[in-house]
């Protein structure tokens, strides 16, 4: 399934390359809290050492890798023992990655400042940008101050809805703070790539696309 869902993207680029834009395909390497099915990824802290989570990416990796991505997304990442798990799988592996951080304010779900958690990334060439994503929109602007001061990397931006996540009763609660207005204006700020993840929607990023592209 994963070698598979490298072949879909590539095709889906395939049918498309008649108007001459240039796209990528990244591969997604999520958290280990997802795993786990219970919001942990919101959380981190699993209990599990640097090593035991770099033996647990591995194979996923390694997998997506032999697929053949333009780039790894280092995803979704709550804990800096995870980014650094990441980080030494990533090594050596011959394709380019990201790494976003779940943050909630200033920090990382697990509770680590945010400048913390970007250095970890700074003297890694592998890691060619770095960023946010499944966050509230609202906690972008810091995130990309941040990242830019501390690596000097290129910033890559895609948050949620803005919507809480219930993972008992397993279901989203609130409204939507989602726009294609904030979208223009982390660029203005400097992020390189936006997005969107959790509950933005196909047409969202319709959107967002049309607002940057007309913001020149």
């Amino acid at each position: 399934m994963l070698r598979r869902s490298v072949e879909l993207a590539q095709a889906a680029r395939a049918e498309m390359a008649d108007d001459g834009r240039e796209r990528w395909v990244a591969a997604s390497l999520g958290p280990y809290g997802a795993a786990l099915a219970d919001g942990s990824e919101y959380r981190g802290r699993y209990g599990l050492s640097v090593a035991e989570l770099a033996a647990w990416h591995r194979p996923r990796l390694e997998v997506l890798a032999d697929a053949g991505p333009d780039v790894l997304a280092l995803e979704t990442v709550p804990d800096i023992d995870e980014a650094e798990a990441l980080v030494i799988v990533v090594s050596g592996i011959g394709i380019p990655a990201w790494l976003t951080y779940n943050i909630d304010g200033d920090r990382t779900r697990a509770g680590q400042p945010m400048a913390e958690a970007f250095a970890l990334a700074r003297d890694v060439p592998e890691v060619v940008a770095v960023g946010v994503n499944c966050c509230a929109p609202s906690d972008v602007p810091a995130a990309i101050a941040t990242a830019r001061e501390v690596t000097g990397k290129p910033v890559i931006v895609y948050p949620n809805s803005g919507e809480g996540w219930d993972a008992q009763r397993r279901t989203w609660l609130g409204p939507s703070r989602y726009s294609a207005v904030q979208a223009r204006q982390w660029v203005a700020d400097g992020a390189r790539i936006v997005g969107g993840c959790c509950r933005v929607r196909p047409a969202d990023i319709g959107n967002i696309a049309r607002a940057v592209v007309g913001a020149g």
